[in-house]
């Protein structure tokens, strides 16, 4: 049978599939529907230094092969993260990330400084939240000021730092240059691309916010352009995201220059997705005469 470990940042993942930030919680829900210590790894909830409440109004709407979320990074911050859901998910047998954001600089060194002391096994920082003190444009756009934050996080993190890029990113290939150099041990992408939706009854904007971020599998191809492009230009290792559906879709991935994967909206359709999918690629392996995902990975 073909061997689905994954070899990154130092970790040996039993398969490359973690499960995204945003969809997945703290893993509580879905462990009470399947043994999710079958993941190779689950990305917690997006967390903030300090508790948020979230947006007010609509926070999903479904598009044609697509999800809208507004949902405003909703978390119970950090310090209650460690206490009451971090040994809850270090019971579940596979790799922890804790997704980290923040809205200014300090933001990220407080939580990094908290985290630094726990057992979580790494850091997915975010930074594709907007830096309030530079006028609103997130961290994650211009590529000289993704490599300060990440350069000073480096400094200060003793975890493995996997940094989550935007879309929106100027060029996705400047911007995981800047994320290597500036000493990220891998990195994510891509996170939702902004989007917007009308009510044409109520004739306003669907969300508060107006724009939003779209998921889902309408999505997958700018993903993969993205992941390939970065793949080009960085020698650390890339976890690919953005509408895998399906054990395919994550050869694709891995074709293009992925080392991990993560699944998202897929959870909200079928929450074991995640059996399915590891069963079907192992398959895939087995019927490709593949021993392992490495005799396929960056091939185009």
């Amino acid at each position: 049978m073909a061997n689905l470990e994954t070899n990154a940042m130092g970790f040996k993942f039993k398969n490359p599939i973690l499960a995204a930030s945003g969809t997945f919680g703290f893993g509580e829900e879905f462990s009470q529907i399947y043994d999710i210590s079958i993941l190779g790894g689950i990305c917690s909830k997006g967390l903030t230094l300090t508790p948020r409440s979230g947006n007010e109004g609509i926070r999903l709407w479904e598009t044609p092969m697509g999800l809208m979320n507004s949902i405003g990074l909703e978390n119970p911050g950090v310090d209650k993260f460690i206490s009451e859901e971090l040994p809850r998910m270090k019971m579940y047998d596979t790799i922890i990330f804790a997704n980290l954001g923040g809205h200014c600089e300090q933001d990220y060194f407080e939580g990094i400084y908290t985290l630094n002391d726990t057992n979580v096994d790494g850091v997915e920082l975010n930074i594709s939240c907007p830096n309030v003190k530079s006028g609103g444009m997130a961290f994650g756009v211009k590529s000289s000021v993704a490599y300060e934050i990440v350069s000073k996080v480096r400094k200060i993190c003793k975890k493995p730092i996997m940094v989550k890029l935007s879309p929106n990113a100027e060029n996705i290939s400047d911007m995981a240059t800047a994320c290597e150099a500036a000493g990220a041990d891998a990195i994510s992408l891509i996170n939702t691309v902004q989007a917007m939706a009308v009510d044409i009854k109520n004739r306003k904007a669907v969300f508060d916010n107006i724009y939003a971020g779209l998921s889902g599998p309408c999505v997958k191809p700018i993903a993969l352009r993205m992941v390939h492009q970065a793949a080009k230009m960085v020698k650390i290792p890339i976890c690919g995201l953005g509408g895998i559906m399906n054990a395919a879709d994550i050869v694709e991935f891995i074709m293009a220059g992925a080392s991990l994967v993560q699944i998202g909206t897929a959870n909200f359709i079928k929450p074991d997705i995640a059996i399915d999918i590891i069963n079907d690629l192992e398959e895939f392996l087995d019927n490709e005469n593949l021993k392992s995902l490495d005799e396929i990975r960056g091939i185009i």
